[in-house]
């Protein structure tokens, strides 16, 4: 049978190395899909996911029982990546790393919707990109995106509906998708 979280909080607490790795095995994947999301860039991520398990652990005296686990681990997860974008030198923009490591384009010049999404993502205002990957990769609802962020909900519904109308527009601006015309004939 699983552990709940806060059964497995708890055992952590008492030095539980099993929980620790059960902790991890939980957990490790969705803060390195943030991470990269909002890094672009794999090592940087791995990295960065990794030192926010460990902050976690860490701190896993001061989670609220009361309140889901995802949110807490995702705000961890956000500031560590905003502090390593702060620290960053000049590096090529994140659509020059391959997708995976090793990975080779097998068609050069011609990028899918995914990766076209991915480049149009890295043109947003970080807070923008954040929110959206909050919301739509890791399913939180705006009220847990808003805690995540430290904005009010209806912030993050604004951010969410500029976000999208956004990333239409980028993504019609390079021929990915048709423009549509809503007039009657």
């Amino acid at each position: 049978m699983t552990p709940t979280d806060a059964e497995l909080v708890n055992r952590c607490l008492r030095g539980d190395r099993d929980a620790q790795r059960q902790f991890v095995q939980r957990y490790q994947q969705m803060m390195f899909a943030l991470s990269y999301r909002m890094l672009g860039n794999y090592e940087d991520a791995e990295d960065v996911a990794q030192e926010s398990l460990v902050r976690a652990i860490r701190a896993l005296d001061r989670w609220d029982p009361t309140r889901p686990m995802k949110p807490w681990l995702l705000t961890i997860t956000a500031n560590r990546c905003r502090t390593a974008l702060m620290k960053r030198t000049k590096k090529p923009p994140p659509s020059h790393y391959p997708r995976e490591p090793g990975a080779i384009d097998q068609n050069p010049g011609r990028l899918d919707l995914a990766e076209e999404l991915d480049r149009a993502l890295q043109e947003l205002q970080p807070d923008h990109r954040e929110c959206f990957l909050l919301f739509h990769e890791h399913d939180l609802n705006c009220a847990e995106v808003g805690e995540v962020l430290g904005h009010p909900e209806g912030t993050i519904k604004t951010w969410l509906h500029r976000t999208r109308k956004k990333l239409a527009e980028i993504l019609r601006q390079r021929g990915v998708v048709p423009e549509i015309s809503y007039e009657l004939p």
